[in-house]
């Protein structure tokens, strides 16, 4: 679910989005300010919410490649998270997302989440998207198109999935 606060920076945005050196091979970047509620009791970031900036992360990549149009059934079949520096409130996320690996059916996607208050890359994370048939119970593979036009995303900014 993605909130009013939250921006992603789409294709055409990208050669003026100011990007930080660090997310450069990143082709889609997502904005996400932290709120005051989202802390944990030591006034740190709570790592659940990782979870939900890594969830609307790959909405916007998806949406930048076309393929979040209410057409394609995925299911997350993976994540994880490693946390490298604590975050606390007021900050900002931008959360870099490209596809690490693309699969028959798969897709497994990288994430970076630079704080930009600490100027630094505070957390990683990894997930792997299954694609479905639009009943939900098979396997569906990427067409040439879309695997095509993912590979020219990630091309435009000097990234090459593993195939």
């Amino acid at each position: 679910m993605t909130h009013s606060n939250e921006k992603s920076v789409s294709i055409s945005d990208a050669a003026n989005d100011h990007r930080p050196e660090l997310l450069a091979h990143y082709p889609v970047i997502h904005h996400q300010p932290i709120q005051w509620g989202e802390m944990d009791a030591f006034n740190h970031l709570n790592n659940v919410v990782y979870y939900r900036y890594a969830e609307s992360a790959r909405i916007s990549y998806l949406h930048a490649l076309g393929m979040f149009d209410g057409s394609m059934v995925t299911v997350l079949a993976q994540s994880s998270c490693q946390y490298l520096r604590p975050v606390t409130y007021p900050d900002t996320l931008l959360l870099g997302v490209r596809c690490k690996r693309l699969g028959n059916t798969s897709m497994a996607m990288e994430y970076s989440y630079y704080s930009i208050v600490q100027e630094i890359i505070v957390a990683t994370a990894e997930a792997v998207v299954v694609r479905l048939d639009s009943d939900g119970k098979g396997k569906l593979p990427w067409t040439a198109a879309e695997r095509q036009q993912l590979l020219a995303l990630e091309a435009k900014f000097g990234h090459t999935p593993e195939l």
